[in-house]
């Protein structure tokens, strides 16, 4: 566990006017030195939006500059990636709703589109990570992360489909397994099949604190699942005005076999991605979800922001906290600006 800082008295660091806290600021380069944190292109994760069909590109209405890509597209988008130095992608798909069951099981269809989308970058020898989430919404016509019967979502039950999810992930060429759906659970039934299976290297991210919140809409909208969603998702995302819960809920993850965590959303739980890298000290990720997105991009669209100035300061903002990476709908934009501040 990390020690706990305690605050430095005032008077042991001097007073104003042998002090002035200015001195450091008055010109870039020493700004660049007395830096606290930094941000760079190797903290960034993209995700992205599979949609069935070849050469298509759609736009996501409610995610402006955000497009749904086929199969065959992701491809470049990953070697746009790797050009701008991000060093991963998170793969999420936009299923047709005829494919979609009760039982969500085009989500362990070994030729689904995040599966085929996966073969279109490894097809190209692309060395970068490829995340995958392990959840059953985009897949189920309820919409719902888990299996259901009557209105309950089934939490012991969800776990085979989530273990056969991941392993057709993994055979697709899949680096990192992010289960995202909050079953108790989950990770141990995951590493355990990994383990069995031979795939001892595949690593997972865990959605360990991962809120049942407003600011989901524009994904739910992108994966196509927001006109599907039956009720809420409270039963099994976490209550926002809980903290503590979180710690728990992370600390289970790991004792489960997580090798990274993450805090779902991020901008409003900036205290929660403190107390988790505080209190165990292990990788930890936030996502910057559509919400947080839709907002800031509005904003920057319609004038109201300086768009690049609120994209990194948003994103310095995670590092602040504690997070190793993170994962934003900005990666590529951020990239671009990293790049021409050197």
């Amino acid at each position: 566990m990390k020690p706990i800082r305690t605050p430095v008295a005032t008077q042991a660091l001097g007073a104003f006017p042998s002090v002035r806290l200015r001195r450091n600021r008055q010109s870039q380069w020493s700004r660049r030195l007395v830096a606290e944190n930094n941000l760079s292109t190797g903290d960034l994760i993209w995700p992205l939006f599979v949609i069935d069909g070849e050469g298509r590109r759609e736009a996501v209405p409610s995610m402006p500059g955000v497009d749904r890509v086929s199969p065959d597209l992701i491809g470049q988008v990953a070697e746009e990636a790797m050009e701008l130095g991000i060093p991963a992608i998170a793969l999420f798909p936009n299923t047709d709703a005829a494919l979609r069951t009760e039982d969500g099981r085009e989500a362990y269809n070994p030729e689904n589109l995040v599966c085929r989308a996966i073969h279109a970058v490894r097809g190209r020898g692309l060395d970068i990570g490829i995340v995958c989430d392990a959840a059953l919404d985009p897949y189920t016509s309820h919409g719902h992360d888990g299996l259901m019967e009557g209105d309950e979502i089934l939490n012991d039950e969800t776990h085979a489909a989530l273990v056969k999810q991941s392993l057709v992930q993994v055979e697709a060429g899949c680096n990192v397994i992010a289960p995202s759906d909050m079953m108790d659970g989950r990770i141990g039934a995951i590493r355990g099949a990994l383990e069995n299976g031979g795939h001892t290297n595949t690593q997972i991210m865990a959605y360990s604190a991962k809120y049942a919140s407003a600011f989901y809409g524009p994904f739910r909208d992108a994966i196509g699942s927001s006109g599907t969603l039956r009720g809420d998702k409270r039963t099994y995302q976490m209550d926002y005005a809980n903290s503590d819960e979180a710690i728990r809920e992370v600390a289970l993850d790991i004792q489960e076999g997580a090798d990274m965590v993450m805090v779902k959303p991020g901008m409003p739980y900036l205290d929660i991605i403190r107390r988790v890298k505080d209190q165990f000290g292990v990788p930890t990720f936030a996502y910057q979800v559509s919400g947080e997105y839709a907002m800031l991009a509005g904003a920057a669209q319609n004038g109201w922001l300086d768009g690049d100035r609120v994209i990194l300061e948003s994103l310095m903002g995670f590092k602040r906290a504690g997070c190793n990476g993170i994962l934003t709908y900005f990666a590529p934009k951020a990239a671009r600006l990293l790049a021409a501040s050197r």
